[in-house]
């Protein structure tokens, strides 16, 4: 299995976070692309790369960024050198951006990528408590049964705070997906299964994305950037099921940064 990782973003909520925040605390932050921002002094990418070398099955990491972190990623990347391939899409700012299913795609078609994937936000962290090998188990478990199956994790989300993720609606007492919400009211729907930008993605389901970009190609970037975009599209296509996880950090702003290093500096396991 491949992993592909999003990370051609240009941090802007947190670029304009630390430009209103003047502290030393945080200068050592200004100019880091959000996935090797330090967490607990360690980059934040460096923890799935822990993660992983312990999974057999995977073979190999590929980092989508843009020219105006490639030389940071690859410098990071030195330490794996056998392990992680970088490649920018070319764009130089948030104007010109593909967007996170069309930096996928670039990837995809870059690398001539095939087979089974895992597709993951750059920056998205996990409790400690996940376990990537018990989920990669289940995929291929649920695939064995029912091929082309896609599998994603979800978490339970507070009411308020339905509008500000992708929300995933399951038969009852099941965990197969029947609907997908981007960003709903509470009132719209009564699941709180929110669902981060970790997928993993069968074979065929990793055939849909250039296919889904062809189809939305005469749309704006906004309604076709965010991944939940493509899991709205993918679920209607092939099976996808649910994968239950504690919670997730995902370090878009200065709150959620010091979030989630406030949680792994304090965790047990460090």
């Amino acid at each position: 299995m491949k992993v592909v990782i999003l990370a051609a973003g240009y941090g802007t909520r947190l670029e304009k976070d630390l430009k209103h925040v003047e502290s030393e605390k945080h200068s050592h932050l200004v100019g880091l692309p959000k996935s090797l921002l330090p967490i607990a002094g360690i980059p934040l990418l460096s923890y799935w790369i822990r993660i992983f070398k312990k999974v057999e099955i995977i073979e190999h990491v590929y980092v989508g960024t843009n020219s105006k972190y490639y030389e940071q990623f690859k410098c990071w990347a030195k330490e794996w050198p056998e392990f992680i391939s970088i490649v920018s899409d070319g764009t130089t700012d948030n104007h010109s951006r593909l967007g996170a299913v069309g930096c996928l795609d670039f990837v995809c078609q870059h690398f001539d990528l095939h087979g089974d994937m895992l597709v993951m936000a750059g920056d998205t962290l996990f409790y400690e408590d996940f376990y990537l090998k018990s989920m990669v188990d289940i995929f291929h478990k649920m695939n064995e049964k029912l091929p082309a199956s896609s599998l994603v994790p979800v978490y339970k989300c507070l009411d308020e705070d339905t509008v500000k993720h992708g929300i995933l609606e399951v038969l009852p007492n099941e965990t197969q997906v029947i609907n997908f919400l981007e960003k709903p009211l509470p009132q719209a729907t009564t699941s709180r299964n929110a669902c981060p930008c970790f997928y993993l993605l069968s074979s065929h389901a990793v055939t849909q994305v250039s296919k889904f970009l062809d189809e939305k190609s005469h749309l704006p970037l906004e309604e076709k950037d965010a991944p939940g975009h493509f899991l709205k599209y993918l679920h209607t296509r092939s099976a996808m099921f649910v994968y239950n996880i504690s919670g997730r950090f995902d370090v878009g702003n200065l709150m959620s940064y010091e979030k989630c290093n406030n949680y792994f500096l304090h965790s047990k396991k460090h």
